[in-house]
């Protein structure tokens, strides 16, 4: 029963089944300790009501009288003291009834038969068409004393209505099951086209389609399983990107190393051309180690989230000491540098909080245009610090600003490398300010600079 299908429909139809033996369980507590008292205590009345019109009127003719009695729904036996007996209406299936009981009668006591029949099921119970299922009264009539037990005759009153009955459960049941047939169908299939979606996602096949029309829980799902495929087929995109961006990263500068040092093995090379090699390889050098370095950064972030070593410290004065170290560059691009750097005091990683600093504030001066500015600022913020890079450089398009966080990711797409770097510093950043349960934004528009906006807990 490996089909979910299958499954379900047999559960439902088994639930069906277990309610429908629960409930009639219960009717039959229900009979056993309401109905069948008030059902005794009726009859009672009724067979008191005969006996007594068959007293009061001894002219009638006794026979014809419980005939008609019978004819209207009754099931009824006479006897005497004699033995003499007769059967009215409907026979009895089982007519045993023991001498004791009919002398108990014939005494001027009443027998509860209904009442105290042995309490099996409802139906060999209200249902069961025995002499002993019945109600004993005395009677008497012209001077003779008998025995009058009496039942309904349960076929004459419910013929009819119990083949309607049953047809109507019939009915009621193949329709149930017709229905649990259909909707369970109905059910089913957004989960089998899950189902094949995903065998679809686990082939590399991401374009999968799925009914997103519903408005219940599977279209929930649906919509997620959506979503996720989505993201996976970026996740599969960047990674494919991630290998062609590393291996380019990693083949250029080695094709340059090689080409460089096989130059320097020629005899004709200059000692002003072999020191303008050397710049080149140590360069090439040090783009590797950077990216090795950024690289091992990455994995070390992405594997333990315990590897920040978080204490108070001086947000302010780190970001100056920064700054220091960076007045050469910025003097040399002749750009203008203003800030606002107040003192204060936060709960952070003192060396991964400076590698975002440093990646920002390197970006700023890199992609900025010569006589530009750049605006840093620190702002208390509640509980929240808010840190600001604003500069005027290239800016970044709304396509850019989408993707400027991903790894390898770089506005220079033609891959011309007018600019160094790794692609690595933003995604850097954005995973340190994570872990740090921060925040981080960019407002920019092409030409028109870029704004970093970092905000961190103080505590």
């Amino acid at each position: 029963m490996k089909s979910l299908y299958v499954k379900f429909v047999v559960i439902t139809i088994g639930i069906m089944i277990f309610s429908s033996m629960l409930a009639f369980f219960i009717s039959n507590a229900y009979y056993q300790q309401n109905l069948k008292p008030q059902n005794d205590e009726k009859i009672t009345r009724i067979a008191h009501s005969i006996a007594r019109y068959a007293d009061e009127y001894p002219s009638a003719d006794l026979n014809e009288y419980l005939g008609n009695i019978s004819a209207i729904g009754y099931q009824i036996y006479l006897v005497d003291h004699f033995g003499e007996e007769a059967f009215f209406g409907s026979p009895f299936r089982e007519k045993s009834l023991s001498d004791s009981t009919k002398e108990y009668v014939l005494n001027g006591n009443d027998y509860h038969g209904i009442l105290h029949f042995p309490q099996k099921t409802f139906v060999t119970g209200f249902f069961a068409n025995e002499l002993k299922n019945t109600i004993g009264v005395p009677l008497t009539h012209n001077g003779v004393n008998y025995a009058l037990f009496v039942r309904p005759d349960l076929k004459l009153l419910f013929n009819e209505m119990h083949l309607l009955f049953g047809w109507m459960l019939i009915f009621t049941i193949v329709l149930s099951i017709v229905i649990v047939l259909v909707s369970t169908k109905y059910l089913v299939k957004p989960i089998s086209k899950l189902t094949t979606a995903t065998k679809s996602l686990s082939n590399g096949d991401f374009n999968v389609e799925l009914d997103l029309n519903r408005h219940d829980e599977l279209g929930e799902l649906s919509h997620s399983f959506s979503r996720m495929a989505r993201r996976l087929e970026q996740m599969e995109d960047m990674r494919k990107e991630f290998i062609s961006n590393i291996s380019h990263d990693i083949q250029s500068p080695l094709s340059n190393i090689k080409g460089y040092t096989n130059l320097l093995e020629k005899k004709s090379v200059s000692a002003e051309e072999k020191d303008r090699y050397f710049s080149i390889i140590n360069g090439e050098i040090r783009r590797l180690s950077t990216l090795t370095k950024q690289l091992l950064i990455l994995a070390s972030l992405d594997r333990n989230e315990d590897i920040l070593k978080k204490r108070r410290y001086n947000v302010g004065q780190q970001m100056k000491e920064l700054l220091r170290n960076y007045q050469w560059i910025v003097n040399e691009k002749n750009i203008m540098l203003s800030y606002t750097l107040p003192d204060v005091e936060i709960n952070g990683d003192p060396a991964f909080l400076n590698t975002v600093w440093d990646n920002l504030l390197t970006n700023a001066i890199k992609y900025n245009k010569p006589g530009g500015s750049i605006d840093i600022c620190i702002e208390e913020k509640g509980e929240m610090i808010q840190v600001t890079f604003e500069d005027t450089g290239i800016g970044l398009s709304k396509t850019e600003m989408e993707r400027i966080f991903d790894r390898f990711y770089r506005a220079d797409t033609s891959r011309t490398r007018t600019t160094e770097g790794t692609g690595l510093g933003l995604s850097i950043v954005w995973t340190v300010v994570k872990l740090h349960d921060g925040h981080i934004r960019v407002k920019s528009n092409a030409h028109e600079g870029s704004t970093f906006i970092v905000e961190l807990p103080r505590k």
